[in-house]
């Protein structure tokens, strides 16, 4: 099973029973990818024509199948309070909905379950929001405005341990269905990113999700009340999606199924698209992305995603920041980015990447330095420094690794190389007595793009910097005041608060970015309309169709 391996799926959360599930739906997945390639891609008799004579669906008939090859591989539920994984949060927002969404192409909110975007108190401490009326989820069964509060309400509750928790903890107190269609939303503090951050929190109904037997049934079997619903995902072969006919909202389904092929190797995704396999493929392989030419084309936008370096900094040398700067100063990262993207890639100045709205370059930026990186181990102390550096098998995280390890070894730092698949990682390595420093991606982006909420991924509670960085320096305590500081601000005065934030993280980088990279998203457009690629990992199809 290779990177699917019975060990890797109980490390990322699945139990026996849950892997027999989705294992069990396997050969439907199969069989369907199977006559997706035999036809072409192309499946169920038009319901419409363009004018090149071509299927098309229209939102009261969709019609056709468009399949698409995502990067990752499945590797846990789609609880959406837990869902962290690339393939189970791709799925999710096409079969969920938030009351506020955000476009996955522009990020822009819109109304999505609710009917208009919420509405402030004048001292912005109540937000009220309407349902749109006849929301069914796709079982046929009522969106009522306690299914809404009680969406929220499990994520706040401290004891149901909610990944999406820290998003919402911070300025939201309660949560209360005032009406058949309407909720009242009470704020511990005014929060401007209020419309916007409520998307995080998809739907979900109580009924199904009330109790633990039920919530963990439900994590492998959801419903929600967006244009499309699972029909089966498989540890080893991605997922299936149809068309809800239940859905009443903005973004009706065009198509009537969506196969979401799984395939971390490059070239063979690339053969996807190329071959006609898949009319849209995740991450087009970085050596090759100059070369697609027409009929393909590929999207490229620059993402928060990218390689960071996490330490344990509870453990000598690493918890003397100098030492930890050093790390970065030695590493030639336009040559890493040349050897692993292709140079489809940014240097980090700040842990925002330049192309999102709220970046602001850091005080400290590390530039190439050997001279100032074996400058700053001598003050330290440090000689001879040895360690494992553990990696994530994500393909770009692996082809960095040899060159970081290489620049370290020019400063006279002995770096050992282990790579295992990333719920290996974070379940198994990081936690373990040995570690001392990982190299590993992550994009919060799939969540929303503001600053708040991608600081408070990696710096606010306790996952990443107590649990997982060991990092107890008092530089934490004062980061998570700033966040919570600026969170209350709005304008120019909480850019000044996050630019503190920025340099502090860029100063200590228990956790920091060394580049960003760029997404690159393939795709015929012959064959597929109104699909565009996004900075965020996933392929998305709110509104895309099926043009052949």
């Amino acid at each position: 099973m290779n990177a699917d391996r019975f060990s890797d799926v109980l490390a990322a959360g699945m139990d026996r029973r849950r892997f027999l599930r989705f294992t069990g739906s396997l050969s439907a997945a199969a069989a369907v990818a199977a006559g997706l390639s035999a036809c072409g891609g192309t499946s169920n008799a038009p319901t419409g024509q363009s004018s090149g004579g071509a299927a098309m669906g229209t939102a009261e008939h969709p019609a056709g199948t468009i399949t698409t090859t995502l990067a990752f591989q499945f590797n846990g539920g789609f609880d959406p309070m837990n869902t962290s994984g690339a393939v189970g949060t791709c799925v999710n927002q096409h079969i969920f909905e938030a009351l506020v969404d955000l476009d996955p192409v522009t990020r822009q909110p819109y109304a999505a379950l609710a009917k208009t975007l919420p509405t402030a108190s004048p001292d912005g401490l109540t937000w009220t929001a309407t349902l749109r009326d006849g929301a069914k989820f796709s079982d046929g069964t009522p969106v009522t405005a306690d299914d809404v509060a009680w969406s929220f309400t499990r994520v706040l509750n401290p004891a149901g341990n909610a990944l999406v928790a820290p998003f919402i903890t911070a300025f939201l107190d309660s949560v209360t269905a005032t009406g058949a269609g309407t909720v009242q939303f009470k704020l511990k503090a005014p929060f401007a990113l209020f419309p916007q951050r409520i998307a995080v929190i998809k739907i979900v109904p109580k009924a199904k999700t009330g109790d633990a037997a039920a919530a963990k049934a439900f994590d492998s079997a959801p419903i929600g009340s967006g244009p499309f619903k699972l029909d089966s995902a498989s540890v080893t072969a991605g997922a299936v999606l149809s068309n809800n006919p239940n859905y009443n909202g903005p973004r009706p389904a065009l198509v009537t199924q969506i196969v979401m092929r799984t395939n971390n190797d490059n070239s063979a995704r690339l053969n996807d698209l190329q071959g006609g396999q898949s009319q849209v493929i995740e991450a087009v392989p970085f050596l090759n992305a100059a070369t697609v030419q027409a009929p393909y084309k590929t999207d490229v936008k620059q993402a928060f995603n990218g390689l960071y370096l996490m330490f344990n900094c509870s453990a000598a040398p690493f918890s003397d920041k100098r030492v930890r700067q050093a790390l970065f100063y030695a590493i030639d990262t336009k040559k890493v980015m040349a050897t692993a993207l292709n140079g489809f890639g940014e240097t980090a100045t700040s842990y925002l990447d330049s192309a999102n709205p709220d970046y602001q370059r850091a005080a400290t930026v590390y530039d190439y330095d050997p001279q100032k990186a074996k400058a700053l181990l001598a003050e330290a102390g440090v000689t001879g420094l040895s360690f494992e550096l553990v990696t994530t098998n994500v393909a770009f995280i692996a082809d960095s690794a040899p060159v970081i390890i290489d620049c370290w070894k020019q400063i006279g730092v002995t770096a050992k190389l282990n790579t295992a698949p990333t719920a290996q990682v974070l379940s198994q390595l990081v936690p373990a007595d040995n570690f001392r420093v990982l190299a590993g991606s992550g994009d919060p982006t799939i969540y929303g793009p503001d600053a708040d909420l991608l600081l408070r991924w990696y710096y606010y509670g306790n996952q990443w910097l107590v649990n997982r960085a060991r990092w107890s320096d008092p530089a934490r305590t004062r980061l998570a005041e700033l966040i919570d500081k600026a969170a209350t601000q709005q304008g120019a005065e909480q850019k000044t608060t996050w630019k503190q934030v920025f340099d502090l993280v860029a100063d200590e980088v228990p956790l920091y970015m060394l580049y960003h990279t760029k997404t690159i998203t393939g795709s015929d457009p012959g064959k597929v309309t109104g699909f565009g690629g996004t900075s965020t990992t996933g392929t998305y199809f709110l509104g895309a169709g099926r043009a052949a």
